[in-house]
């Protein structure tokens, strides 16, 4: 087989090299409790090879989409790349999808095969998964749910002879299908070739705006979902392209001890769980006598070292946040720690590439600048940021009407709002789509009025709506540090923070209450998007009811009871 130039190569290419030059190195980090199972590349080509053999042998053809509907974990990995090596589409699906949502994506899909593997649930799902869908089911993971299926992962490699040669994959046929949450109608699958990975971690390799290529063999650690593009990309593809290891999470209560015994040297998560980072090192040391010991000599140093270790981050030269904008106070206090952390601004339309905050010029306000190959505009009429980029979708699966709206002469309508600098730094003003009218008919652009919010300890989540008042109100989730602060500090606090907001808008805009509510935002009660983002429509269902005694309350900020608690 002659050496394939690399920019040529696809992410299977890199594993066969890897199986070849290092077969006897780390690939794969599973936890069970306090055991490890680790997977070498040898060991993984051996899987592959056998696992792609058994899905043809269950009479799966090339071509046909195949889902995995699990959390991560390192059969993930192996299934996923049997689905390439196999000659395959891997169709991804979160993990907390229900059993109607998922009977949907599959449908949407045509899926032709599902491996379920670690899972919370799995009562209604059975019920709603297509007869003709195959399923295959991982080994059992201890703490996660059963599930009975057609198929079980050691009986099917058990009689499967693996695979000979290296199947290969060229850069214009489908990688994979990976469908939107679906939260504003019918999930999208967005459909991307293997050129898309291959050209955006290509520009990486020669502009070492991350300097991924460059440096240590790299150890990454597994936790965002797998199915969402920042994940797929800064892990897996990263780790397929630099021959790096992959350690995962057990499980939310073993998150941080598997992260402190990983120490990995790149890391991204997003803003919430960067802000919960520096609660938890809150509840050990208060902020106000935390400042003073960063200013002792000598002292200082120790005491960051120790915090950044305790993190899990002792090791990381690249730290990234996305998904949603960063508060920029918390951006400046993990530098003060030696953290830099670099804002990176994409979608699952654009492969994960569209701007990056450079290390060297972190600028106040924004999510960096745009990446080499890309071009940014910002529509005059709507402020809508639209980009170009040689990886960019290659539409919506089966869903020509979407993709003509959001692909127009070859530039990819982002459906955000901003502006750019003069030297090219993007500012997003929010969602096109999170604009809302109050009862005054006048536009509320929430973003820019829950950012000062944001930026302080104190404050986990923030929402503003309130399209059924006459003026917009906030509602605030405490972090777990702000919690446990007295009542009349917070009172302040957060007084203070509504009339700066107040300050700078027209009286139409103003936020009348902040209201401090009990409840908690997560992924399970769906006010969360499995990436941690604010489901807007969802809060305002859940509260609505509350919104006019709130609104008419004597007082700014207004303490609420968790709302299942109220009568």
């Amino acid at each position: 087989m002659r050496p394939i130039p690399y920019q040529e190569k696809t992410i299977l290419d890199y594993f066969y090299q890897w199986e070849v030059e290092k077969p006897n190195d780390l690939f794969l980090r599973q936890p069970y409790g306090e055991t490890w199972k680790n997977t070498s590349w040898a060991e993984a080509g051996q899987i592959v090879r056998k696992l792609a053999a058994a899905l043809q042998g269950i009479g799966l053809q090339s071509g046909d989409v195949i889902s995995i509907y699990s959390k991560n974990c390192y059969h993930w990995i192996l299934a996923d790349l049997a689905i390439m090596m196999g000659g395959f589409v891997s169709a991804p699906l979160y993990p907390n999808l229900t059993g109607a949502q998922l009977g949907k994506v599959l449908s949407l899909s045509g899926a032709k095969a599902l491996f379920i593997g670690k899972l919370d649930d799995w009562s209604d799902q059975p019920d709603h998964i297509p007869e003709q869908v195959k399923t295959i089911a991982f080994p059992h993971y201890p703490g996660n749910a059963d599930a009975d299926t057609q198929f079980h992962w050691n009986e099917i490699l058990a009689s499967a002879n693996p695979l000979t040669d290296q199947p290969r994959r060229k850069l214009d046929e489908l990688w994979t299908i990976l469908f939107t949450s679906g939260t504003t109608g019918t999930p999208k699958g967005v459909m991307h070739n293997f050129s898309s990975p291959t050209r955006l971690m290509n520009m990486e390799r020669e502009h070492k705006k991350l300097s991924i290529f460059t440096g240590d063999t790299h150890s990454f650690f597994s936790f965002l979902p797998l199915n969402h593009i920042a994940e797929r990309i800064i892990v897996e593809v990263a780790a397929l392209m630099t021959g790096g290891t992959i350690t995962f999470a057990e499980s939310i209560d073993t998150f941080a001890r598997n992260l402190q015994d990983t120490q990995p040297t790149l890391f991204m998560a997003v803003p919430r769980i960067w802000t919960k980072f520096q609660g938890g090192v809150f509840a050990k040391i208060p902020p106000g006598v935390l400042n003073i010991l960063f200013y002792i000599p000598g002292l200082a140093g120790i005491i960051k070292k120790k915090i950044i270790h305790g993190m899990g981050l002792s090791r990381a030269r690249i730290a990234l946040t996305g998904a949603a904008p960063t508060p920029d106070g918390l951006k400046n206090w993990y530098k003060k720690l030696g953290i830099r952390l670099q804002e990176v601004y994409a979608m699952t339309e654009n492969c994960g590439g569209c701007t990056l905050m450079p290390p060297d010029d972190i600028r106040s306000g924004t999510v960096g600048c745009a990446l080499p190959d890309v071009e940014i505009r910002i529509e005059p009429e709507t402020g809508e940021v639209i980009m170009k980029a040689p990886w960019n979708m290659q539409g919506y699966f089966q869903d020509e009407e979407h993709t003509r709206m959001v692909i127009q002469d070859g530039w990819l309508y982002t459906g955000d709002r901003g502006t750019l600098t003069e030297d090219g730094f993007l500012r997003l003003t929010g969602r096109v789509s999170d604009a809302f009218k109050s009862t005054k008919g006048k536009f509320i652009v929430p973003a820019p009025m829950e950012w000062p919010f944001a930026e302080h300890a104190l404050i986990e989540q923030v929402c503003v709506t309130g399209r059924t008042l006459p003026q917009p109100i906030a509602l605030v989730i405490l972090s777990e540090w702000g919690a446990r602060q007295p009542r009349q500090e917070t009172n302040k606090i957060i007084e203070t923070i509504w009339a700066e907001v107040n300050a700078s808008l027209s009286s139409y805009q103003q936020l009348k209450r902040i209201v401090i509510v009990s409840d908690q935002w997560g992924v399970d009660n769906n006010l969360l998007t499995p990436t941690l983002k604010i489901r807007r429509n969802a809060i305002h269902d859940k509260y609505a009811p509350y919104f006019k005694g709130w609104y008419q309350d004597d007082h700014l900020v207004v303490w609420a009871p968790a709302v299942k608690d109220m009568n």
